[in-house]
């Protein structure tokens, strides 16, 4: 008689430890569907500031090359064209970690 209680308490916990399983898994699949999506938006959020800071300096490079006198101007204006660009990827970036974290 002991040996048959021993072995049904065994599947009892194996049985209470098997839902608590699924329960972590599911909130793994949370967490893991959140990670992808908040890397998917930071990743889309980056490419357009990435180009339009590639475009910027290569317009910017080929202006003082054109004019060499004005090269000082163009380059306070690539600079402040530069800092509001990536300003949009660090509204990415915010976006990314409220979808982590909230």
């Amino acid at each position: 008689m002991s040996t048959i209680g021993a072995i049904t308490e065994q599947a009892i916990e194996l049985a209470q430890s098997a839902e608590l399983a699924q329960e972590v898994e599911a909130e793994d699949a949370q967490s893991v569907a959140a990670a992808e999506g908040a890397g998917l938006a930071y990743g889309l959020a980056a490419i357009g500031p990435g180009i339009g800071i590639g475009y910027l300096v290569g317009q910017a490079v080929q202006a003082m090359a054109r004019q060499p006198e004005s090269a000082g101007q163009v380059q306070t204006t690539m600079f402040l064209g530069i800092a509001f660009t990536e300003a949009l990827a660090l509204l990415g970036f915010v976006v990314f970690i409220m979808l982590k974290f909230v």
